[in-house]
């Protein structure tokens, strides 16, 4: 069975045909570090590292790189405002955002590059572009001359023209044609910068990624993924610089990209100061509850980002974690790579990376496993778990799922204190005082089931709400 992409280039679904199938290459846009990210920034990070544990599974070797912006005019602007070197801000925000990816169960990309760590890289991409006359000095900044290219806005499908209107380009005086794009930009003496041979400056952003995939991955790659909102004018840019700079007719084989997270029904803005910050969603979500909603739309759709979502996605993964608890006695049956790929749910994921329909069918297995005759659960829970680890999910303990509790939370200590009084107020037919306990911790977050055991003596689990 093979894989199937969704080509923004080609507009239309492809069968997946790689430049070397003995290694996969793919690169994903990263953050500009200069504050936490918000959830819209999280969706191609789980997005493309579902498909990366995917890409492992089909090929013998897949290097993967997620980069980092850490020189940008946002990042020396929050630097400016709390008087400290912008080396302290993209360190912290970096950090931040490692932290984050890893709560939300990314695996860590094959490279991570940073954009301070390849100015030699782009200084010389910059000489070949002048050398091929795609590139002109002026004013102390050096330019891509897009009319240079002749296929220029093909990934975007627009004309030279129309890019221009409504598009997020400069009109300045030091450029031939409007659309022109920055490659090198002067600093001035209290800003950040490197020495070049067009002066101290610093490099323009789009240069940033063709300078570290062309070090990391080579002059052509596979899949190039980041949010839509990237095609016009970052990617285009990039297939521009990488293929006059490298003579090559194909940078990129594969382009995909991510629709947008909405908030509510509206999209996220400054101005209706929705933004949505991981961080601080962490500290009321676990971070499987994150993953579970992003993935629970198709990764090529808007989709609407809201409380009942994460209540959803919440109550699902109780829902098979509760099975996975309740089927601890029984032990997984050893279930092949070969076997997984022969599953519905991988199917839906080679069909354009349909998570959708894999978390479906991740939460039908549950259903299945919580309904199964005791033959068939070994089987069935090998596959739930073997199908939960290619998403990225069901990668907690099941008891600690429902257990484990934050800062301020009733310990789990005096919940089991609580219940085994609860148990002997019960012997003594106290059920007032048996109540009032399961109220207590009710009012706490904590949900108690009662239950008959495997020797039909009646017990108590717990979980936090």
């Amino acid at each position: 069975m093979s894989l199937h992409i969704y080509n923004t280039k080609k507009r239309k679904k492809e069968v997946f045909s790689p430049i070397d199938p003995a290694h996969i290459k793919m690169y994903v846009c990263g953050p500009t570090v200069y504050n936490y990210v918000h959830i819209g920034n999280a969706r191609p990070p789980v997005v493309f590292d579902t498909l990366f544990r995917v890409l492992q599974l089909q090929y013998p070797k897949v290097s993967y790189a997620r980069n980092i912006t850490d020189i940008d005019d946002k990042i020396m602007a929050s630097a400016k405002a709390e008087g400290v070197g912008i080396e302290v801000i993209s360190e912290r925000y970096t950090e931040a955002y490692a932290g984050d990816m890893a709560a939300l169960n990314c695996l860590e990309p094959t490279f991570i590059p940073k954009a301070t760590e390849h100015l030699p890289e782009m200084i010389a991409m910059v000489e070949a572009l002048i050398a091929k006359g795609h590139a002109y000095e002026s004013q102390g900044h050096v330019l891509f001359d897009v009319k240079s290219m002749h296929n220029y806005g093909e990934l975007s499908n627009r004309k030279l023209e129309d890019m221009l209107d409504g598009a997020r380009v400069e009109v300045a005086d030091y450029k031939k044609y409007a659309g022109d794009f920055v490659l090198w930009k002067p600093s001035a003496g209290d800003e950040p910068g490197w020495q070049s041979p067009w002066g101290f400056g610093r490099p323009g952003w789009h240069l940033e990624c063709s300078a570290m995939i062309k070090k990391h991955l080579g002059e052509s790659i596979d899949i190039h993924g980041g949010g839509k909102d990237l095609i016009f004018p970052h990617h285009e840019n990039e297939i521009a610089q990488s293929c006059c700079a490298n003579d090559a007719d194909e940078y990129v084989r594969y382009w995909m990209h991510n629709g947008y997270i909405n908030i509510d029904g509206e999209k996220m803005s400054k101005s209706l100061g929705n933004f949505r910050m991981v961080h601080e969603l962490l500290k009321q979500h676990h971070g499987e509850v994150l993953r579970y909603a992003i993935l629970s739309a198709h990764y090529r759709s808007d989709m609407d980002f809201s409380q009942q979502l994460l209540e959803q996605s919440k109550d699902n993964l109780d829902y098979i974690y509760g099975v996975l608890r309740d089927q601890q006695a029984i032990e997984a049956a050893s279930y092949s790579e070969q076997q997984l790929k022969a599953s519905k749910a991988y199917a839906a994921l080679l069909d354009d990376l349909n998570t959708r329909e894999a978390v479906t069918e991740l939460l039908g297995l549950a259903k299945r496993l919580k309904l199964a005759e005791a033959e068939a659960r070994p089987a069935l829970k090998a596959e739930l778990l073997a199908l939960g680890n290619l998403l990225g999910l069901l990668q907690a303990d099941a008891e600690a799922w429902f257990t484990q509790g934050s800062e301020g939370d009733l310990a789990a200590e005096a919940i089991e204190a609580l219940i085994a009084e609860r148990f002997a107020a019960r012997a003594e037919k106290n059920f007032t005082r048996s109540d009032e306990i399961r109220g207590q911790l009710k009012a706490q977050g904590v949900v108690l089931e009662d239950y008959r055991d495997g020797d039909g003596q009646v017990a108590t689990k717990w979980r936090r709400e």
